[in-house]
C-alpha cells in the first residue's frame, strides 16, 4: 500500500507524520529530493527546490509500503491521499512563525483558501482516494490518530468536506 500525506506548507504534514504509529516505511520527499539530487533547479523567488517529478516517480517505483509525506506527494502513485488541512489565518501565522516571509506566507494561506493542493489530490486520484483531515487547533497526536485510521480503512474518503473561502 501507498499512502501520500500532503498539503500546503504548513499544514502539519510533518509534525503528524512523525506521531504516527504504522508498519508503512516513513518517506519525507523533501527529504530525498535535496538528498539525491532530484530537482531540475531552483525557484529563487520562493527558496526551494524545483522538483523533477519523473526522476522522483522513477527512483520511487519499486517502493511499497510507504507512507510518502510532502506538498508534492499527491503528484505520485498512490492508493489513498490524505490532504492535511488548516485554517488560512492559522496557516499564515505558523509559516511567519517558521521564518518564512511574508509574500510567501500570504500566498500559501490564498492557495489553502482555494483548495489548491486538494483540487490537484482529487484530479490526480479521483474523490474516492482523497481524505481530508482538519489541522486547525488540534494536536499533531490528534491528526496522527486520524492518518492512521485512513491506513487501517476505517475511515471514509472526505474530499470537499473543508471550506475556507471565507478567508478571501
Amino acid at each position: 500500500m501507498r499512502v501520500a500525506i500532503t498539503g500546503t506548507p504548513g499544514t502539519g504534514k510533518t509534525t503528524a507524520t512523525e506521531h504516527v504509529e504504522t508498519d508503512l516505511d516513513v518517506l519525507h520527499l523533501n527529504d530525498l529530493i535535496r538528498d539525491e539530487g532530484l530537482a531540475e533547479g531552483e525557484d529563487p523567488e520562493r527558496g526551494s527546490l524545483i522538483a523533477d517529478i519523473e526522476a522522483v516517480t522513477e527512483r520511487l517505483e519499486d517502493r511499497d509500503d510507504v507512507l510518502i509525506e510532502s506538498h508534492l506527494a499527491h503528484h505520485l502513485d498512490a492508493d489513498r491521499v490524505i490532504v492535511l488541512r488548516c485554517d488560512p489565518r492559522q496557516l499564515r501565522e505558523r509559516l511567519l512563525e517558521r521564518g518564512e516571509g511574508g509574500a510567501k506566507a500570504a500566498e500559501n494561506a490564498e492557495a489553502e483558501a482555494l483548495d489548491v493542493v486538494l483540487s490537484e489530490a482529487v484530479s490526480e486520484h479521483g474523490v474516492d482516494n482523497v481524505y481530508e483531515i482538519e489541522t486547525t487547533d488540534r494536536t499533531p497526536e490528534d491528526v496522527a490518530e486520524e492518518i492512521e485510521a485512513v491506513i487501517a480503512g476505517d475511515r471514509e474518503p472526505s474530499a470537499g468536506e473543508v471550506d475556507f473561502l471565507d478567508f478571501l
